[in-house]
């Protein structure tokens, strides 16, 4: 069971994810969760850092997706226009529909494939039900759906299992 909730890497912002590390590896294709990954819960914009910084990975050759479960749709793909990148909205994750469809628009593999995102119980879940490569970030914010905050205090305690065996890893 913990297999299922442990992400492969636990670091506290997109920005301490190993890009190179990423690439070396031969992961290619990356699945960003939106709320409280890129942005605050309901955030309209990006920061000129994260502009930047997808930039960069854009410009290293990995091919991005953007796959969300919120409701606001053209939210979710004005973010996709402005990165230049896939965009999935109402995501349903943990399902893995999302997940397939966003591979398929990337044209990777399970294998050469991350999933980064703020949530134990829909990003990590549902990458490690497909055996993606799964990268779990700090949430940018504690402003979020109720029902969010009630999984955290879930989250909190399945965090505190995983570090007591030591299978938190924050280098790849």
């Amino acid at each position: 069971m913990w297999n299922m909730l442990c992400p492969r890497l636990y670091v506290d912002s997109i920005f301490a994810i190993p890009i190179d590390a990423l690439w070396q590896r031969g992961i290619r294709g990356l699945i960003f969760d939106v709320d409280n990954t890129l942005t605050g819960w309901r955030g309209r914009e990006l920061d000129a850092k994260t502009l930047e910084w997808f930039a960069g990975l854009l410009e290293k050759g990995f091919k991005i997706c953007l796959v969300s479960n919120s409701g606001q749709r053209e939210r979710v793909r004005d973010f996709g226009r402005l990165l230049d990148v896939c965009a999935i909205p109402r995501a349903y994750k943990p399902m893995g529909r999302a997940f397939l469809a966003a591979l398929n628009n990337l044209e990777t593999e399970v294998e050469s494939t991350a999933v980064i995102g703020d949530q134990i119980f829909t990003d990590v879940l549902g990458g490690n039900r497909l055996g993606l490569y799964t990268i779990l970030v700090v949430p940018l914010s504690k402003n979020e759906f109720i029902g969010t905050k009630c999984v955290r205090l879930l989250e909190r305690l399945v965090i505190r299992v995983l570090r007591r065996r030591k299978l938190l890893k924050d280098k790849i």
